[in-house]
């Protein structure tokens, strides 16, 4: 009697679902733990490491620093308001004035958060293009390490300006992907009750498929993936690459931490390619093509 592979595959899944949730938020510990026992890798997040240590001073005197005295003024005159408002109410309501503490300290949070996250996010595209080359490099080596092979379909000169051009397109289309859905969850939030909730969980949620495509990019370029079936690989590997995503989401939030963070995402990202999407979807369709090591000798 024949097996229906379709629901072994949807069984394995559900099996899989707790491991999955706790495998994908500890994969960046396990890229600082392989990087940590392998010296020949350090040279691939050195400079990279410098370039974001620029590109991060950049931001935060260009972006943080701004942002924090706009979120201030913007909770004083909140706190100003509402003052006023209950000056103007009966004398046993005067304990309403806690409520313009407690509003503006709650807005204060959410704003320093969501600035957090933006500075975060362009730390990241900016870091990732321009380290490109080292972090490439890096994933190269990692797959070669988990895997035994390193499989690339291109090689030659005038493939640096495709990839510059695919880089490019990469970027235009996650903008397009971004902005499409947030003018949705921009329209779910005039829903009464929910409505922004939904907005909050859904920016999130936006802002973690971003930096999953980032930091998984670099094996699945090498591939010459369209974006769409990176966008199908990012979904597919649920849960595991969101919990991936929302840790490494919030190393790149911290300033000074996503200095070192953007590296270490880049490697955790590659190691959970060869471990969790590898063998699901390239081992065996890759098992006879030839590893970049072997077309450079065939071509000698």
């Amino acid at each position: 009697m024949m097996r229906d592979k379709s629901r072994d595959n949807w069984f394995s899944r559900l099996l899989d679902l707790p491991v999955g949730v706790v495998a994908g938020a500890l994969y960046p510990l396990r890229a600082i733990a392989i990087l940590a026992r392998n010296s020949k890798l350090w040279g691939y997040i050195a400079f990279p490491i410098f370039l974001n240590v620029i590109i991060g001073v950049g931001l935060y005197i260009g972006l943080l620093r701004p942002g924090l005295g706009e979120i201030q003024g913007i909770t004083v005159a909140l706190d100003a308001r509402i003052t006023a408002w209950v000056a103007n109410l009966p004398q046993w309501l005067a304990w309403l004035s806690w409520f313009g503490d407690l509003l503006g300290g709650l807005l204060q949070g959410i704003l320093v958060v969501v600035l957090f996250l933006a500075t975060g996010l362009l730390l990241v595209q900016f870091g990732a293009i321009l380290g490109s080359p080292w972090y490439g490099q890096l994933s190269e080596e990692l797959e070669k390490l988990k895997t035994g092979k390193v499989t690339t379909y291109e090689q030659g000169f005038w493939v640096i300006f495709k990839d510059i051009w695919r880089a490019l397109a990469f970027e235009v289309k996650k903008i397009i992907l971004a902005v499409g859905l947030g003018i949705v969850l921009f329209l779910a939030h005039w829903i009464p009750g929910l409505g922004t909730l939904v907005a909050g969980i859904g920016g999130l949620a936006i802002a973690a498929l971003i930096v999953c495509l980032d930091f998984l990019d670099a094996p699945l370029e090498r591939r010459r993936l369209r974006f769409r079936d990176k966008l199908k690989i990012a979904l597919g590997g649920l849960p595991a690459t969101a919990t991936f995503s929302l840790v490494s989401l919030f190393l790149v939030s911290i300033p000074f931490v996503n200095l070192l963070a953007v590296p270490i995402c880049v490697a955790a990202g590659t190691l959970l390619f060869c471990d969790r999407i590898y063998p699901r979807r390239f081992a065996d369709q890759e098992a006879d093509t030839p590893s970049g090591e072997e077309l450079e000798q065939n071509r000698q």
